[in-house]
């Protein structure tokens, strides 16, 4: 009896105590759960959106082949450069009357611009030598911008010289990560893409970048001028880590050589191995040459219409709005017709990149012309958004040009090349719009003639380009 009480009463004091353990478990263990259920609805925002992003930019095989770090990493360059533009124009150009406020940015112009277009034809040929570092020379363009956001979060306050220099340091520096971007792309692509539907991912990551970016500056610009700056400095940092997340292939040289810029024929094929006495923009085929000059149109017409409108609206606003309004309405034009114009550029499978040339120059031609004429906020606004569409969709067809007909032996250095010209093409832009008296209707002509010969002396080369069909053919949609 003794023996069968035994095993009751254990039984049943160990199971009082499992039942009271049990009890504290199940206790903590809702707790735990809360807790942690908690925790996940406040990271959700965070965590799914970065999700969200990883999904989107991996999607299609961008994932496997290393395009989508790159697309983020261009979304990172672009949120960074964003965060500078607003600190610099609050101080440049809000910061002071308007008489004023167009020397100080011609002074701008003129100290970092002027030097930038000499610089720039250099960091190509530069960038070409380092074929084996394109990681460590996006990573230290990346670091440089964080260095010298610091610098300038003490300029802004002080108005000190530094300003300038260091402005010019961040434009080099961004001009250097795009020559890199534009040789990393090629080494990128997923089995089905071509160059002109990568190329448009890369970008239209960047502008979604940049439009969640730039009201985040504002409101860091409203805290005081150094906060926009100290963000730069952050996302450039974040920059720096993601350019060493990059695939190794990225570094690799294999099979590239430089573009020799000659007119002889016997150069656009293998490596160069007699020198050229008087180089041009030639190697890289007449079709291209024609794009190039299509783009410079466009993009010469981006930069006179930044800084021309710039000035017209904040003296003559839009009706019943205010300068800030009226040039955030421009602004925001001109964001979407390049958005549309990048994602048309993805989508659209085209196996005649000249024609879409040669129609959006024509296009925004014709929207200049009008704007001139019937000068008016809704048609300046429209003349915008074509211009942001034009010339994001010109780009990618010069892109596809690229890859269609130069040799991959040169063609990261055609790229180089290209960035370059189009930059100078927008620096001589914005000093044309600067130098300008703020007439509307004189300035949007100005602004016309300026597309019009770009286009008169490119659409033949195109239209022939086109109707002779060029040499291979393949992934240009």
């Amino acid at each position: 009896m003794a023996a069968a009480r035994t095993p009751q009463g254990a039984t049943g004091i160990g199971g009082d105590k499992g039942y009271k353990g049990s009890s504290r478990g199940n206790g903590s263990g809702r707790v735990g759960g809360a807790v942690r259920a908690l925790g996940r609805a406040l990271h959700f925002p965070v965590t799914g959106t970065a999700r969200g992003i990883r999904k989107a930019t991996h999607a299609h095989g961008a994932g496997e082949s290393g395009l989508g770090k790159l697309i983020e990493l261009h979304g990172v360059n672009g949120a960074g450069d964003v965060m500078i533009t607003v600190a610099l124009a609050s101080t440049v150009f809000f910061s002071v009357p308007t008489d004023e406020a167009r020397g100080r940015v011609a002074l701008y112009l003129a100290i970092t611009m002027a030097p930038f277009t000499i610089l720039a034809p250099v960091i190509g040929p530069l960038l070409d030598r380092l074929p084996h570092g394109r990681r460590a020379a996006m990573a230290g363009a990346m670091f440089a911008r964080a260095l010298l956001a610091l610098v300038l979060s003490g300029a802004v306050v002080t108005g000190g010289i530094e300003l300038y220099p260091a402005a010019l340091g961040v434009l080099v520096a961004s001009k250097a990560y795009g020559v890199v971007r534009s040789a990393v792309v090629p080494r990128l692509l997923p089995p089905a893409f071509s160059l002109v539907r990568a190329n448009s991912r890369v970008t239209l990551g960047g502008l979604l970048a940049t439009g969640v970016a730039a009201p985040i500056g504002a409101g860091l610009q409203a805290i005081g001028p150094r906060w926009p700056l100290y963000g730069a400095f952050a996302i450039f940092l974040v920059g720096t880590f993601l350019s060493f997340s990059l695939p190794p292939k990225v570094d690799s040289a294999k099979g590239e050589d430089t573009a020799l810029l000659a007119a002889d024929e016997r150069h656009l094929h293998g490596p160069h191995r007699q020198p050229v006495k008087r180089p041009g923009l030639r190697t890289v085929g007449i079709a291209v040459t024609h794009a190039l000059g299509a783009n410079a149109g466009l993009r010469c017409l981006s930069g006179f219409l930044i800084f021309f409108l710039a000035f017209l609206l904040r003296e003559h606003p839009l009706t019943g709005q205010s300068a800030a309004v009226s040039l955030g309405m421009v602004a925001v034009a001109a964001g979407v017709g390049n958005a549309l114009g990048t994602a048309v550029g993805a989508w659209l499978r085209t196996r005649k990149p000249e024609i879409i040339i040669v129609t959006v120059v024509a296009v925004v031609l014709g929207a200049a012309v009008i704007a001139a004429v019937f000068f008016g906020a809704f048609l300046v606004a429209c003349l915008a958004a074509f211009a942001g569409f034009a010339q994001a969709l010109a780009k990618l067809s010069l892109d596809a040009l690229i890859q269609r007909d130069v040799p991959e032996l040169v063609r990261t250095s055609a790229f180089a090349r290209s960035e370059t010209l189009l930059q100078v093409a927008w620096v001589l832009g914005g000093a044309i719009g600067i130098a300008m008296p703020l007439n509307g209707a004189l300035g949007l002509a100005v602004g016309a003639g300026i597309v019009a010969i770009a286009w008169a002396t490119t659409v033949r080369g195109l239209l022939r380009s086109a109707r002779l069909g060029g040499t291979a053919r393949t992934r240009v949609g």
